[in-house]
């Protein structure tokens, strides 16, 4: 028996999840139905959404370029997430890709900076606009 709390809603359900011999997941303590759902992915198959960093190339300091100091942000760095979660199993390679990655300044919110990682149809997404 596993103990999940749930994330899909604000609500938080504390999940009971049993795996029977025969594969059946059987989850107890969700108030709707998307927390059964939520509990079998995360037993059988979990993933996450991904944010990162990666390495912005380019002149910061050209006429046509602006970048700003927001806190403690650092320009040479652009912030950037997954359009979709990706397999627990695969994250340590997603980040290795990438923080190898490099993104070419300007760049806006929304840019892919990788496309269809390694055939999964997961991008990674600038979220944030610098330039």
């Amino acid at each position: 028996m596993r103990s999940l709390t749930c994330i899909v809603c604000p609500i938080g359900c504390s999940l009971s999840v049993e795996e029977r011999e025969d594969g059946e997941i059987i989850v107890s303590g969700n108030r709707c139905p998307r927390g059964a759902v939520y509990a079998q992915e995360e037993i059988r198959s979990p993933k996450r959404v991904v944010t990162a960093t990666c390495r912005l190339t380019g002149n910061p300091g050209s006429k046509n370029t602006k970048i700003s100091r927001h806190g403690i942000s650092d320009p040479r760095r652009l912030p950037v997430k997954t359009s979709a979660p990706c397999p627990k199993e695969q994250i340590g390679d997603l980040l290795a890709d990438i923080y190898a990655a490099e993104a070419e300044i300007p760049v806006k919110s929304g840019d892919r900076i990788i496309a269809d990682w390694k055939g999964t149809g997961i991008d990674v997404i600038a979220v944030r606009t610098i330039g």
